[in-house]
Protein backbone atom coordinates (compact mmCIF):
# COMPACT_ATOMS: atom_id res chain seq x y z
CA UNK A 1 0.00 0.00 0.00
CA UNK A 2 1.18 3.71 -0.52
CA UNK A 3 1.90 5.26 2.58
CA UNK A 4 1.49 8.66 0.99
CA UNK A 5 -2.47 7.77 0.63
CA UNK A 6 -2.52 6.04 4.26
CA UNK A 7 -1.45 8.41 6.47
CA UNK A 8 -3.69 8.15 9.15
CA UNK A 9 -2.13 10.90 11.39
CA UNK A 10 -4.77 13.29 9.12
CA UNK A 11 -7.74 12.36 10.96
CA UNK A 12 -6.04 13.57 14.22
CA UNK A 13 -5.66 16.83 12.40
CA UNK A 14 -9.07 16.94 10.76
CA UNK A 15 -10.26 16.02 14.59
CA UNK A 16 -8.32 19.61 15.78
CA UNK A 17 -9.52 21.53 12.78
CA UNK A 18 -12.88 20.32 13.36
CA UNK A 19 -12.99 20.86 17.27
CA UNK A 20 -11.55 24.82 16.84
CA UNK A 21 -14.55 25.13 13.97
CA UNK A 22 -17.23 24.37 16.42
CA UNK A 23 -15.86 25.66 19.72
CA UNK A 24 -15.32 29.02 17.74
CA UNK A 25 -18.90 28.77 16.38
CA UNK A 26 -20.87 30.87 19.09
CA UNK A 27 -18.61 33.76 18.37
CA UNK A 28 -18.03 34.25 14.60
CA UNK A 29 -20.22 36.13 11.99
CA UNK A 30 -23.31 34.14 11.76
CA UNK A 31 -23.43 34.42 7.51
CA UNK A 32 -20.53 33.52 4.90
CA UNK A 33 -18.29 36.82 4.50
CA UNK A 34 -16.28 36.06 1.17
CA UNK A 35 -17.72 36.62 -2.31
CA UNK A 36 -17.80 34.06 -4.84
CA UNK A 37 -14.81 35.14 -6.45
CA UNK A 38 -12.80 35.20 -3.60
CA UNK A 39 -14.08 31.45 -2.62
CA UNK A 40 -13.13 30.64 -6.39
CA UNK A 41 -9.64 32.37 -6.33
CA UNK A 42 -8.80 30.42 -3.05
CA UNK A 43 -10.08 27.11 -3.56
CA UNK A 44 -9.93 26.48 -7.55
CA UNK A 45 -7.26 26.66 -9.74
CA UNK A 46 -6.25 24.38 -12.20
CA UNK A 47 -6.48 20.66 -12.09
CA UNK A 48 -3.35 19.06 -9.46
CA UNK A 49 -1.09 17.99 -11.83
CA UNK A 50 0.78 16.13 -8.72
CA UNK A 51 0.30 14.17 -5.44
CA UNK A 52 0.12 16.81 -1.86
CA UNK A 53 0.87 16.09 1.31
CA UNK A 54 -2.56 15.07 2.95
CA UNK A 55 -2.54 17.00 6.32
CA UNK A 56 -1.29 20.32 3.74
CA UNK A 57 -4.41 19.65 1.78
CA UNK A 58 -6.92 19.33 5.09
CA UNK A 59 -4.90 22.49 6.41
CA UNK A 60 -5.51 24.57 3.10
CA UNK A 61 -9.31 23.08 2.83
CA UNK A 62 -10.14 24.01 6.61
CA UNK A 63 -8.34 27.65 5.73
CA UNK A 64 -9.67 28.48 2.25
CA UNK A 65 -13.76 27.40 2.96
CA UNK A 66 -13.78 29.26 6.32
CA UNK A 67 -14.42 33.04 5.13
CA UNK A 68 -17.33 30.86 3.28
CA UNK A 69 -19.03 28.85 5.94
CA UNK A 70 -22.28 29.74 7.23
CA UNK A 71 -22.48 28.95 10.94
CA UNK A 72 -25.52 26.65 10.33
CA UNK A 73 -24.49 24.63 13.33
CA UNK A 74 -24.32 27.77 15.79
CA UNK A 75 -27.18 29.08 18.15
CA UNK A 76 -28.10 32.02 16.64
CA UNK A 77 -28.77 30.70 12.97
CA UNK A 78 -32.48 31.17 12.47
CA UNK A 79 -33.19 30.48 8.88
CA UNK A 80 -34.54 27.51 6.79
CA UNK A 81 -35.83 25.29 9.95
CA UNK A 82 -32.26 24.71 10.00
CA UNK A 83 -31.31 22.46 13.22
CA UNK A 84 -27.59 21.94 14.32
CA UNK A 85 -25.84 18.71 14.80
CA UNK A 86 -25.11 17.89 18.52
CA UNK A 87 -21.34 16.33 19.51
CA UNK A 88 -22.53 12.88 20.31
CA UNK A 89 -23.99 12.67 16.54
CA UNK A 90 -20.94 14.55 14.96
CA UNK A 91 -18.60 11.81 17.00
CA UNK A 92 -21.17 9.21 15.73
CA UNK A 93 -21.20 10.19 12.32
CA UNK A 94 -16.99 10.42 11.81
CA UNK A 95 -17.33 6.60 12.85
CA UNK A 96 -19.95 6.29 10.05
CA UNK A 97 -17.49 7.72 7.62
CA UNK A 98 -14.76 6.04 8.91
CA UNK A 99 -16.39 2.32 9.05
CA UNK A 100 -17.70 3.35 5.25
CA UNK A 101 -20.83 0.95 5.72
CA UNK A 102 -23.47 0.24 2.75
CA UNK A 103 -26.63 0.66 4.49
CA UNK A 104 -28.68 -1.04 1.16
CA UNK A 105 -28.61 -4.98 2.22
CA UNK A 106 -27.88 -6.74 5.22
CA UNK A 107 -25.39 -8.67 3.75
CA UNK A 108 -23.28 -5.57 3.14
CA UNK A 109 -23.69 -4.46 6.58
CA UNK A 110 -25.22 -6.98 9.14
CA UNK A 111 -25.16 -3.77 11.89
CA UNK A 112 -26.68 -1.30 9.69
CA UNK A 113 -29.41 -3.54 9.19
CA UNK A 114 -29.93 -4.07 12.83
CA UNK A 115 -29.62 -0.88 13.91
CA UNK A 116 -32.18 0.72 11.27
CA UNK A 117 -34.80 -2.46 12.15
CA UNK A 118 -33.81 -0.69 15.91
CA UNK A 119 -34.31 2.90 15.23
CA UNK A 120 -37.21 2.15 13.28
CA UNK A 121 -39.13 0.88 16.39
CA UNK A 122 -38.19 3.63 18.50
CA UNK A 123 -39.05 6.35 15.89
CA UNK A 124 -42.70 4.73 15.54
CA UNK A 125 -42.54 4.77 19.77
CA UNK A 126 -41.21 8.71 19.64
CA UNK A 127 -43.67 9.50 17.79
CA UNK A 128 -46.67 7.55 18.83
CA UNK A 129 -47.39 5.79 14.96
CA UNK A 130 -48.73 2.28 14.78
CA UNK A 131 -46.77 -0.38 15.55
CA UNK A 132 -45.57 -2.13 12.63
CA UNK A 133 -44.68 1.17 9.91
CA UNK A 134 -41.69 0.46 7.89
CA UNK A 135 -39.29 3.24 7.79
CA UNK A 136 -36.75 4.66 4.91
CA UNK A 137 -34.13 6.32 6.11
CA UNK A 138 -33.40 8.39 3.16
CA UNK A 139 -31.51 11.91 2.45
CA UNK A 140 -33.99 14.59 3.54
CA UNK A 141 -37.81 15.44 3.60
CA UNK A 142 -37.81 15.98 0.11
CA UNK A 143 -36.88 12.26 -0.32
CA UNK A 144 -39.23 11.20 1.93
CA UNK A 145 -42.27 12.89 0.66
CA UNK A 146 -41.02 11.42 -2.35
CA UNK A 147 -40.94 7.55 -1.09
CA UNK A 148 -44.21 8.34 1.13
CA UNK A 149 -46.07 9.58 -1.90
CA UNK A 150 -44.41 6.41 -3.91
CA UNK A 151 -46.38 4.05 -1.71
CA UNK A 152 -49.59 6.16 -1.74
CA UNK A 153 -49.28 6.38 -5.99
CA UNK A 154 -48.80 2.67 -5.61
CA UNK A 155 -51.57 1.47 -3.40
CA UNK A 156 -54.28 4.06 -4.93
CA UNK A 157 -53.43 2.27 -8.45
CA UNK A 158 -53.20 -1.10 -7.03
CA UNK A 159 -57.02 -0.65 -5.35
CA UNK A 160 -57.76 0.61 -8.91
CA UNK A 161 -56.48 -2.79 -10.54
CA UNK A 162 -53.29 -1.01 -11.89
CA UNK A 163 -50.02 -2.24 -11.12
CA UNK A 164 -47.83 0.80 -11.74
CA UNK A 165 -44.44 -0.61 -11.09
CA UNK A 166 -45.37 -3.12 -14.07
CA UNK A 167 -47.42 -0.75 -16.21
CA UNK A 168 -46.04 2.56 -15.48
CA UNK A 169 -48.23 5.47 -16.17
CA UNK A 170 -49.09 6.82 -19.14
CA UNK A 171 -51.85 4.61 -19.70
CA UNK A 172 -53.20 4.40 -15.85
CA UNK A 173 -56.37 5.56 -14.47
CA UNK A 174 -56.08 9.23 -13.36
CA UNK A 175 -54.88 9.59 -10.15
CA UNK A 176 -55.91 13.14 -7.93
CA UNK A 177 -53.75 14.77 -5.58
CA UNK A 178 -55.35 17.01 -3.12
CA UNK A 179 -53.17 19.46 -1.64
CA UNK A 180 -53.39 23.15 1.04
CA UNK A 181 -52.62 26.25 -0.50
CA UNK A 182 -49.92 26.31 1.57
CA UNK A 183 -48.33 22.83 0.48
CA UNK A 184 -44.51 22.86 0.58
CA UNK A 185 -42.54 23.51 -2.18
CA UNK A 186 -40.52 19.29 -1.10
CA UNK A 187 -43.85 17.80 -1.27
CA UNK A 188 -44.70 19.67 -5.09
CA UNK A 189 -41.54 18.56 -5.97
CA UNK A 190 -41.61 15.01 -5.00
CA UNK A 191 -44.94 14.89 -6.86
CA UNK A 192 -43.33 16.11 -9.85
CA UNK A 193 -41.13 13.38 -9.77
CA UNK A 194 -43.63 10.76 -9.30
CA UNK A 195 -45.83 12.14 -12.73
CA UNK A 196 -48.32 14.75 -10.72
CA UNK A 197 -48.07 18.16 -12.78
CA UNK A 198 -48.45 21.56 -10.65
CA UNK A 199 -50.95 22.80 -13.01
CA UNK A 200 -53.30 19.42 -12.05
CA UNK A 201 -53.36 19.67 -7.97
CA UNK A 202 -56.76 20.00 -6.34
CA UNK A 203 -55.49 22.84 -3.62
CA UNK A 204 -57.74 23.48 -0.59
CA UNK A 205 -57.94 27.22 0.50
CA UNK A 206 -55.93 27.88 3.72
CA UNK A 207 -56.52 30.08 6.71
CA UNK A 208 -54.72 32.94 8.54
CA UNK A 209 -52.18 30.83 9.50
CA UNK A 210 -51.60 28.16 6.68
CA UNK A 211 -53.79 25.40 8.19
CA UNK A 212 -56.03 23.66 5.25
CA UNK A 213 -59.83 24.75 5.67
CA UNK A 214 -61.18 21.32 6.20
CA UNK A 215 -64.83 22.26 6.08
CA UNK A 216 -63.44 23.07 2.53
CA UNK A 217 -61.56 19.57 1.82
CA UNK A 218 -65.37 17.44 1.36
CA UNK A 219 -65.81 19.79 -1.98
CA UNK A 220 -62.66 19.16 -3.46
CA UNK A 221 -62.98 15.75 -2.44
CA UNK A 222 -66.09 15.22 -4.32
CA UNK A 223 -64.89 17.16 -7.50
CA UNK A 224 -62.49 14.13 -8.41
CA UNK A 225 -63.23 10.61 -9.12
CA UNK A 226 -60.99 7.60 -9.38
CA UNK A 227 -57.97 6.92 -7.29
CA UNK A 228 -57.13 9.67 -4.65
CA UNK A 229 -54.18 11.41 -2.45
CA UNK A 230 -54.43 13.93 0.05
CA UNK A 231 -51.01 15.93 1.29
CA UNK A 232 -51.40 17.13 4.81
CA UNK A 233 -49.23 19.41 6.25
CA UNK A 234 -48.04 19.24 10.38
CA UNK A 235 -45.57 22.49 10.98
CA UNK A 236 -46.43 24.82 8.10
CA UNK A 237 -42.63 26.52 7.19
CA UNK A 238 -43.60 30.25 7.68
CA UNK A 239 -46.06 30.00 10.56
CA UNK A 240 -45.64 26.34 12.33
CA UNK A 241 -49.05 25.68 12.42
CA UNK A 242 -50.85 22.47 11.38
CA UNK A 243 -53.46 21.80 9.41
CA UNK A 244 -56.83 19.98 11.42
CA UNK A 245 -54.29 16.46 10.35
CA UNK A 246 -57.42 14.54 12.15
CA UNK A 247 -60.34 16.12 10.59
CA UNK A 248 -58.69 15.72 6.72
CA UNK A 249 -57.57 11.95 7.45
CA UNK A 250 -61.23 11.04 8.89
CA UNK A 251 -63.11 13.06 5.46
CA UNK A 252 -59.88 11.35 3.33
CA UNK A 253 -60.55 7.94 4.46
CA UNK A 254 -64.06 7.76 4.07
CA UNK A 255 -63.35 8.73 0.52
CA UNK A 256 -60.84 6.08 -0.32
CA UNK A 257 -58.04 8.47 -0.46
CA UNK A 258 -54.29 8.14 0.72
CA UNK A 259 -53.28 10.69 3.61
CA UNK A 260 -49.62 11.37 3.03
CA UNK A 261 -48.36 14.15 5.74
CA UNK A 262 -45.70 16.11 5.11
CA UNK A 263 -44.01 16.64 8.57
CA UNK A 264 -40.58 17.81 8.05
CA UNK A 265 -40.29 19.69 11.62
CA UNK A 266 -43.64 19.67 12.83
CA UNK A 267 -44.12 15.95 13.01
CA UNK A 268 -41.99 15.96 16.46
CA UNK A 269 -45.26 17.90 18.23
CA UNK A 270 -46.27 14.39 18.17
CA UNK A 271 -43.20 13.68 20.62
CA UNK A 272 -44.11 16.59 23.48
CA UNK A 273 -46.85 15.81 25.75
CA UNK A 274 -47.96 19.30 25.82
CA UNK A 275 -47.49 19.88 22.08
CA UNK A 276 -49.27 16.49 20.57
CA UNK A 277 -52.50 18.10 20.49
CA UNK A 278 -51.63 20.52 17.72
CA UNK A 279 -51.28 16.69 15.86
CA UNK A 280 -54.08 15.02 16.73
CA UNK A 281 -54.87 12.27 14.62
CA UNK A 282 -51.71 12.07 12.98
CA UNK A 283 -51.41 8.85 13.95
CA UNK A 284 -54.01 7.46 11.63
CA UNK A 285 -52.85 8.80 8.63
CA UNK A 286 -51.29 6.01 5.59
CA UNK A 287 -47.62 7.90 5.23
CA UNK A 288 -45.45 10.37 7.06
CA UNK A 289 -42.80 12.20 6.15
CA UNK A 290 -40.21 14.09 8.51
CA UNK A 291 -36.25 14.65 8.86
CA UNK A 292 -34.23 14.44 11.99
CA UNK A 293 -31.97 16.61 11.10
CA UNK A 294 -34.42 20.02 12.06
CA UNK A 295 -35.40 19.42 15.52
CA UNK A 296 -33.30 15.99 16.75
CA UNK A 297 -30.21 18.38 15.52
CA UNK A 298 -28.29 15.28 13.98
CA UNK A 299 -25.91 16.14 10.63
CA UNK A 300 -27.10 16.13 7.44
CA UNK A 301 -28.38 14.09 5.51
CA UNK A 302 -31.84 12.07 8.11
CA UNK A 303 -34.89 11.92 6.00
CA UNK A 304 -37.28 9.91 7.30
CA UNK A 305 -39.98 7.98 5.11
CA UNK A 306 -42.39 6.34 7.55
CA UNK A 307 -45.39 3.77 6.00
CA UNK A 308 -48.42 1.83 8.08
CA UNK A 309 -48.39 -0.36 5.74
CA UNK A 310 -45.08 -1.68 4.40
CA UNK A 311 -46.51 -3.51 1.36
CA UNK A 312 -47.03 -0.94 -0.78
CA UNK A 313 -43.66 1.17 0.31
CA UNK A 314 -41.78 -2.23 -0.74
CA UNK A 315 -43.63 -2.17 -3.40
CA UNK A 316 -43.07 1.10 -4.46
CA UNK A 317 -39.30 0.57 -3.70
CA UNK A 318 -37.24 -2.80 -4.03
CA UNK A 319 -35.46 -3.97 -6.36
CA UNK A 320 -34.30 -7.56 -7.63
CA UNK A 321 -31.25 -8.97 -9.20
CA UNK A 322 -29.62 -12.31 -9.13
CA UNK A 323 -26.19 -11.03 -7.88
CA UNK A 324 -27.71 -9.27 -4.72
CA UNK A 325 -28.26 -12.76 -3.99
CA UNK A 326 -32.06 -11.85 -1.97
CA UNK A 327 -33.91 -14.84 -0.77
CA UNK A 328 -38.22 -15.60 0.30
CA UNK A 329 -37.23 -15.12 3.79
CA UNK A 330 -34.41 -12.17 4.15
CA UNK A 331 -33.36 -9.75 6.91
CA UNK A 332 -33.68 -6.22 6.16
CA UNK A 333 -33.19 -4.52 3.01
CA UNK A 334 -32.44 -1.17 3.62
CA UNK A 335 -32.99 -0.37 -0.38
CA UNK A 336 -36.37 -1.84 0.06
CA UNK A 337 -37.51 1.40 1.92
CA UNK A 338 -35.18 4.06 0.12
CA UNK A 339 -34.49 5.36 -3.27
CA UNK A 340 -31.60 4.75 -3.30
CA UNK A 341 -29.14 1.93 -3.56
CA UNK A 342 -25.60 2.47 -2.65
CA UNK A 343 -26.03 4.81 0.42
CA UNK A 344 -23.54 5.91 3.60
CA UNK A 345 -24.86 4.40 6.81
CA UNK A 346 -26.87 7.77 7.53
CA UNK A 347 -28.97 5.66 11.03
CA UNK A 348 -25.52 5.56 12.76
CA UNK A 349 -25.84 9.54 14.10
CA UNK A 350 -29.24 9.27 14.75
CA UNK A 351 -29.14 5.90 16.85
CA UNK A 352 -26.32 7.43 18.49
CA UNK A 353 -28.44 10.56 19.39
CA UNK A 354 -31.75 8.59 20.74
CA UNK A 355 -29.49 6.57 22.57
CA UNK A 356 -28.24 9.73 24.35
CA UNK A 357 -31.05 11.89 24.77
CA UNK A 358 -34.08 9.23 25.29
CA UNK A 359 -37.28 10.31 24.95
CA UNK A 360 -37.29 12.62 27.34
CA UNK A 361 -34.46 14.50 25.77
CA UNK A 362 -35.71 14.88 22.50
CA UNK A 363 -39.00 16.30 24.10
CA UNK A 364 -37.27 18.79 26.05
CA UNK A 365 -35.38 19.99 22.86
CA UNK A 366 -38.20 20.59 20.91
CA UNK A 367 -39.92 22.10 24.05
CA UNK A 368 -36.84 24.47 24.73
CA UNK A 369 -36.88 25.70 21.40
CA UNK A 370 -40.64 26.57 20.92
CA UNK A 371 -40.44 28.22 24.48
CA UNK A 372 -37.24 30.59 22.91
CA UNK A 373 -39.29 31.11 19.93
CA UNK A 374 -41.90 32.28 21.89
CA UNK A 375 -39.34 34.82 23.93
CA UNK A 376 -38.45 36.24 20.63
CA UNK A 377 -41.78 36.81 19.37
CA UNK A 378 -41.96 39.13 22.86
CA UNK A 379 -38.97 40.74 22.46
CA UNK A 380 -39.52 41.80 18.97
CA UNK A 381 -43.48 42.26 19.45
CA UNK A 382 -43.27 45.20 21.77
CA UNK A 383 -42.07 47.77 19.61
CA UNK A 384 -42.58 50.72 17.34
CA UNK A 385 -43.00 49.73 13.72
CA UNK A 386 -42.61 45.69 13.88
CA UNK A 387 -45.34 43.21 14.15
CA UNK A 388 -44.93 39.59 14.90
CA UNK A 389 -48.16 37.89 12.49
CA UNK A 390 -47.61 34.54 13.24
CA UNK A 391 -49.31 32.88 16.46
CA UNK A 392 -46.24 31.27 17.91
CA UNK A 393 -47.09 28.08 18.07
CA UNK A 394 -43.91 25.73 17.58
CA UNK A 395 -40.35 27.66 16.87
CA UNK A 396 -41.62 29.86 13.91
CA UNK A 397 -41.93 33.86 14.36
CA UNK A 398 -42.90 36.00 11.19
CA UNK A 399 -42.05 39.16 11.49
CA UNK A 400 -42.78 42.34 9.68
CA UNK A 401 -40.92 45.72 9.95
CA UNK A 402 -42.16 49.31 9.17
CA UNK A 403 -41.29 53.05 9.59
CA UNK A 404 -43.37 55.96 9.50
CA UNK A 405 -44.11 56.63 5.45
CA UNK A 406 -42.68 53.33 4.04
CA UNK A 407 -43.43 50.52 2.52
CA UNK A 408 -43.31 47.95 5.14
CA UNK A 409 -42.53 45.29 2.07
CA UNK A 410 -39.57 47.35 1.45
CA UNK A 411 -38.32 48.51 5.11
CA UNK A 412 -38.65 44.53 5.91
CA UNK A 413 -36.34 43.41 2.58
CA UNK A 414 -33.79 46.39 4.25
CA UNK A 415 -33.77 45.23 7.78
CA UNK A 416 -33.19 41.40 6.75
CA UNK A 417 -30.38 42.51 4.59
CA UNK A 418 -28.80 44.37 7.73
CA UNK A 419 -29.26 41.58 9.74
CA UNK A 420 -27.74 39.21 7.62
CA UNK A 421 -24.40 41.53 7.44
CA UNK A 422 -24.02 42.55 10.87
CA UNK A 423 -23.79 38.98 11.46
CA UNK A 424 -25.11 38.43 15.00
CA UNK A 425 -27.45 36.02 14.22
CA UNK A 426 -28.95 34.88 10.39
CA UNK A 427 -32.42 35.18 9.85
CA UNK A 428 -34.01 34.67 5.69
CA UNK A 429 -36.75 36.39 4.32
CA UNK A 430 -40.55 35.25 2.85
CA UNK A 431 -43.50 36.04 1.38
CA UNK A 432 -46.64 35.04 3.40
CA UNK A 433 -49.71 35.88 1.91
CA UNK A 434 -48.65 38.63 0.00
CA UNK A 435 -46.37 40.20 2.31
CA UNK A 436 -42.48 40.46 2.99
CA UNK A 437 -41.64 38.88 6.20
CA UNK A 438 -38.42 37.73 8.08
CA UNK A 439 -38.67 34.27 9.13
CA UNK A 440 -37.41 33.03 12.33
CA UNK A 441 -36.75 29.30 13.42
CA UNK A 442 -35.43 28.31 16.24
CA UNK A 443 -34.24 24.79 15.96
CA UNK A 444 -30.49 24.39 17.38
CA UNK A 445 -30.09 22.26 20.36
CA UNK A 446 -27.30 25.26 21.79
CA UNK A 447 -29.97 28.02 21.61
CA UNK A 448 -30.23 29.91 25.03
CA UNK A 449 -32.17 32.85 26.31
CA UNK A 450 -29.18 35.09 25.90
CA UNK A 451 -28.55 34.28 22.20
CA UNK A 452 -32.00 35.07 21.65
CA UNK A 453 -31.93 38.28 23.68
CA UNK A 454 -28.47 39.26 21.32
CA UNK A 455 -30.34 38.16 18.68
CA UNK A 456 -33.55 40.26 19.07
CA UNK A 457 -31.07 43.00 20.34
CA UNK A 458 -29.24 43.10 16.65
CA UNK A 459 -32.65 42.96 14.85
CA UNK A 460 -34.09 45.70 16.75
CA UNK A 461 -30.79 47.77 16.17
CA UNK A 462 -31.04 47.29 12.28
CA UNK A 463 -34.42 48.51 12.08
CA UNK A 464 -33.70 51.53 13.85
CA UNK A 465 -30.88 51.85 11.33
CA UNK A 466 -33.30 51.00 8.55
CA UNK A 467 -35.52 53.77 9.13
CA UNK A 468 -33.38 56.61 10.27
Amino acid sequence: MDAFIAEYDVLDRARTLAQSYLQGVPTRHVGGTATPAALHAALGGPLPEHRQEPAAVIEQLARDTDAGLVATVGPRYFGFVTGGAIPVTVAADWLASAWDQNGAMYVMSPAVAVMEDIVSGWLVDLLHLPRGCSVGFVTGCHMANFTGLAAARHEVLRRAGWDVEARGLQSAPRVSVIVGDEVHVSAVGALRMLGFGTEELVRVPVDGQGRMRADLLPGALESVNGPAIVCAQVGNVATGASDPVGQIIDLAHAKGAWVHVDGAFGLWAAAVPELAAQVEGVERADSWATDAHKWLNVPYDSGLAIVADPAPHRAALSLKASYLQRGDEEERVGMDWAPESSRRARVIPLYALIRALGREGIASLVRRNCALARRMAGRLSGQRGVRVLNEVVLNQVLVQFAGAGTDPDDTTRDVIARVQAEGTCWAGGAIWQGRQVMRISVSNWSTTEDDIDRSADAILRCHRDAIA
